[in-house]
């Protein structure tokens, strides 16, 4: 499933997250843009976001970031850099470790 994305303007938009499954790529133009990730959990327990870096990035790690939690009934939110961008795709992987109707991302720009 894709995640939507979101162009604020002035006069202001209408925000619609759509439901995350479990491994989700965004595509990495949108960090010129200033793209952020908004995930809004609103299961009943904790859920962690993990940002996938295969060693094909500019931050050059070789696995698995540390994965960030988002509480119940919480939403969090996080900035996209150049250094997520796959440089083999143009593409940024982020995992979830949960999924369901009540979480849902949107990305901003």
């Amino acid at each position: 499933m894709a995640i939507n994305v979101l162009t604020a303007t002035v006069t202001g938009a209408l925000s619609a997250p759509s439901q995350v499954v479990s491994s989700e790529t965004i595509n990495g133009n949108l960090v010129a843009s200033g793209g952020k990730l908004m995930v809004v959990n609103g299961s009943g327990g904790s859920i962690n976001v993990t940002f996938t870096d295969p060693g094909r990035t500019a931050l050059g790690n070789t696995g698995t970031q540390a994965a960030a939690p988002v509480a119940n009934g919480a939403t969090r939110f996080f900035a996209l850099t150049a250094g997520m961008v796959d440089a083999a795709t143009g593409n940024i992987t982020v995992g979830f470790s949960a999924t369901g109707a009540t979480i849902t991302a949107q990305v901003i720009v």
